[in-house]
Protein backbone atom coordinates (compact mmCIF):
# COMPACT_ATOMS: atom_id res chain seq x y z
CA UNK A 1 0.00 0.00 0.00
CA UNK A 2 1.25 3.45 -0.91
CA UNK A 3 2.66 5.37 2.08
CA UNK A 4 3.77 8.71 0.64
CA UNK A 5 2.75 10.46 -2.58
CA UNK A 6 5.07 13.13 -3.96
CA UNK A 7 4.28 15.89 -6.42
CA UNK A 8 6.77 18.15 -8.20
CA UNK A 9 5.20 21.59 -8.84
CA UNK A 10 8.46 22.97 -10.26
CA UNK A 11 11.20 25.33 -9.08
CA UNK A 12 13.11 22.52 -7.27
CA UNK A 13 10.29 22.10 -4.75
CA UNK A 14 8.44 18.92 -3.78
CA UNK A 15 5.18 18.32 -1.98
CA UNK A 16 5.00 15.08 -0.01
CA UNK A 17 1.63 13.87 1.25
CA UNK A 18 1.26 11.16 3.89
CA UNK A 19 -1.48 9.11 2.23
CA UNK A 20 -3.13 7.76 5.39
CA UNK A 21 -3.45 11.10 7.23
CA UNK A 22 -3.41 13.59 4.36
CA UNK A 23 -0.65 15.59 6.11
CA UNK A 24 1.56 17.43 3.61
CA UNK A 25 5.06 18.86 3.83
CA UNK A 26 7.13 20.79 1.35
CA UNK A 27 10.83 20.50 0.59
CA UNK A 28 12.68 23.32 -1.06
CA UNK A 29 16.23 23.40 -2.37
CA UNK A 30 18.38 26.14 -0.74
CA UNK A 31 18.83 29.43 -2.62
CA UNK A 32 22.55 28.77 -3.12
CA UNK A 33 21.59 25.70 -5.16
CA UNK A 34 18.91 27.42 -7.25
CA UNK A 35 15.86 26.82 -5.09
CA UNK A 36 13.67 29.22 -3.14
CA UNK A 37 15.00 28.19 0.26
CA UNK A 38 11.56 28.53 1.87
CA UNK A 39 11.39 25.18 3.64
CA UNK A 40 13.26 22.08 4.66
CA UNK A 41 15.73 20.94 2.02
CA UNK A 42 15.75 17.20 1.32
CA UNK A 43 18.96 16.86 3.36
CA UNK A 44 17.41 18.85 6.23
CA UNK A 45 14.49 16.44 6.18
CA UNK A 46 16.92 13.51 6.11
CA UNK A 47 18.59 14.78 9.30
CA UNK A 48 15.24 15.54 10.91
CA UNK A 49 14.11 12.00 10.11
CA UNK A 50 17.05 10.56 12.01
CA UNK A 51 16.48 12.77 15.05
CA UNK A 52 12.70 12.24 15.03
CA UNK A 53 13.30 8.49 15.00
CA UNK A 54 15.73 8.78 17.90
CA UNK A 55 13.38 11.00 19.90
CA UNK A 56 10.42 8.70 19.27
CA UNK A 57 12.18 5.57 20.51
CA UNK A 58 13.58 7.41 23.53
CA UNK A 59 10.06 8.64 24.27
CA UNK A 60 8.84 5.05 24.02
CA UNK A 61 11.39 3.92 26.61
CA UNK A 62 10.47 6.76 28.96
CA UNK A 63 6.72 6.23 28.71
CA UNK A 64 7.02 2.66 29.96
CA UNK A 65 5.68 2.72 33.56
CA UNK A 66 8.65 0.65 34.75
CA UNK A 67 11.07 3.38 33.58
CA UNK A 68 9.99 5.82 36.26
CA UNK A 69 10.70 9.12 34.49
CA UNK A 70 9.71 11.35 31.61
CA UNK A 71 11.53 13.09 28.79
CA UNK A 72 8.75 15.65 28.30
CA UNK A 73 10.34 18.99 27.46
CA UNK A 74 13.42 17.50 25.80
CA UNK A 75 14.98 19.69 23.11
CA UNK A 76 17.31 18.26 20.49
CA UNK A 77 19.49 20.67 18.50
CA UNK A 78 20.68 19.31 15.17
CA UNK A 79 23.50 20.57 12.93
CA UNK A 80 24.03 19.24 9.41
CA UNK A 81 27.52 19.33 7.91
CA UNK A 82 27.80 18.78 4.17
CA UNK A 83 30.76 17.72 2.04
CA UNK A 84 31.31 18.59 -1.60
CA UNK A 85 32.79 15.56 -3.34
CA UNK A 86 30.45 13.82 -3.49
CA UNK A 87 27.86 16.38 -2.35
CA UNK A 88 26.20 14.68 0.60
CA UNK A 89 25.67 14.88 4.35
CA UNK A 90 29.02 14.21 6.00
CA UNK A 91 28.08 14.58 9.66
CA UNK A 92 25.05 15.16 11.83
CA UNK A 93 25.68 16.70 15.24
CA UNK A 94 22.84 15.88 17.63
CA UNK A 95 22.77 17.65 20.99
CA UNK A 96 20.17 16.47 23.50
CA UNK A 97 19.02 18.84 26.24
CA UNK A 98 17.27 16.42 28.56
CA UNK A 99 14.88 17.59 31.28
CA UNK A 100 16.25 17.86 34.81
CA UNK A 101 14.74 14.63 36.10
CA UNK A 102 17.68 13.24 38.07
CA UNK A 103 17.90 10.16 35.87
CA UNK A 104 19.92 7.30 37.32
CA UNK A 105 22.95 6.05 35.42
CA UNK A 106 20.92 3.00 34.40
CA UNK A 107 18.08 5.18 33.03
CA UNK A 108 20.56 7.35 31.12
CA UNK A 109 22.09 4.25 29.56
CA UNK A 110 18.65 2.97 28.53
CA UNK A 111 17.74 6.31 26.90
CA UNK A 112 21.07 6.70 25.12
CA UNK A 113 21.07 3.10 23.87
CA UNK A 114 17.56 3.58 22.47
CA UNK A 115 18.59 6.79 20.69
CA UNK A 116 21.71 5.25 19.18
CA UNK A 117 19.76 2.24 17.89
CA UNK A 118 16.73 3.90 16.30
CA UNK A 119 15.18 2.44 13.17
CA UNK A 120 16.38 5.26 10.94
CA UNK A 121 19.83 5.28 12.51
CA UNK A 122 20.23 1.56 11.80
CA UNK A 123 19.26 2.22 8.17
CA UNK A 124 22.02 4.73 7.45
CA UNK A 125 25.38 4.16 5.81
CA UNK A 126 28.25 3.60 8.24
CA UNK A 127 30.23 6.45 6.63
CA UNK A 128 27.77 9.04 7.95
CA UNK A 129 29.28 10.47 11.13
CA UNK A 130 26.75 10.86 13.93
CA UNK A 131 28.03 12.96 16.82
CA UNK A 132 25.53 12.51 19.64
CA UNK A 133 25.81 14.49 22.88
CA UNK A 134 23.47 14.06 25.84
CA UNK A 135 23.14 16.83 28.43
CA UNK A 136 21.17 16.08 31.56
Amino acid sequence: METIRLFYPGELRTEATHVKSGYMLITDVPKEHGGRGEGFSPTDLFCASLVCSMLSVVGGVARNPSFGGTIDGTIVRTTKIMKENPHCVKEIIIEWDMPKNNFTDEQKKMLENAALNSQVGRSLHADLKQTVIFKY
